[in-house]
């Protein structure tokens, strides 16, 4: 899952954005902001990868926003101005959006950042933590920490070492996303594990350090071919 927020002094430019962000299942649309002062002070407390970016934005330009931006991320603008689209480029947007733009014009510019990301993610340090929005914030969660992720309907709850589990409202996929792939495994339509966590296996069931899980029909075959049992 791709983070982003969006920026723009104008509402219904925003809305857009979110109606559109809504429809791709690898973009996680956080927040938006009308006043780029807040946006940089939220960059400065919660990392995000994308970011769609208003130019001509009458209390800061895009350009300064980004010279101000306390982190690197993808940026794809989204402007009204054409004459802007030489700079964007030359600054190492992924996309230029000119409104008013169409769907399948945004979907082709988060493909682009889609593709860029997982390009970045093979070649980047190993991953040890995850950001998961609960409660009106994001959290961030140490992947050591996690004994286990359970599927709830329309939750999750993951479950932490010597911690409170956080509930969070996101799918099993998009957490699998999330997770590096090495690391976790799906063992049930209802649960993910930690590989380095698993203590054994008997009867279709994994002892998880004391915690049983159960293997689900489903998974069962890709699980005993991961381990070779």
């Amino acid at each position: 899952m791709i983070t982003a927020i969006a920026v723009d002094d104008e509402p219904p430019a925003l809305q857009i954005i979110e109606a559109f962000c809504a429809r791709v299942d690898f973009i996680g649309l956080q927040r938006t902001f009308t006043k780029p002062s807040e946006a940089l002070r939220h960059l400065g407390r919660f990392p995000m990868d994308l970011l769609f970016l208003d130019i001509n934005m009458p209390s800061l330009s895009g350009f300064r926003f980004l010279e101000k931006a306390p982190q690197n991320m993808m940026v794809i603008f989204t402007t009204a101005y054409s004459e802007y689209a030489v700079e964007g480029f030359n600054v190492g947007a992924i996309d230029y959006l000119l409104k008013p733009f169409t769907f399948e014009r945004f979907l082709q510019a988060v493909n682009r950042a889609f593709d860029y990301h997982q390009l970045n993610k093979q070649t980047e340090a190993p991953q040890t933590s995850i950001y998961v929005r609960a409660d009106y914030s994001l959290i961030k969660i140490e992947i050591a920490d996690i004994m286990y992720v359970e599927g709830l309907q329309d939750y999750l709850k993951i479950h932490l070492q010597n911690q409170k589990p956080v509930v969070v409202r996101m799918t099993m996929k998009a957490m699998q996303d999330k997770l590096p792939v090495k690391n976790f495994v799906r063992v049930h339509r209802s649960y993910i594990v930690p590989v380095a966590r698993i203590v054994n296996v008997r009867n279709k069931t994994i002892d998880l350090q004391g915690v049983k899980i159960p293997i689900g029909p489903k998974y069962e075959e890709e699980f005993y071919r991961l381990f070779s049992v």
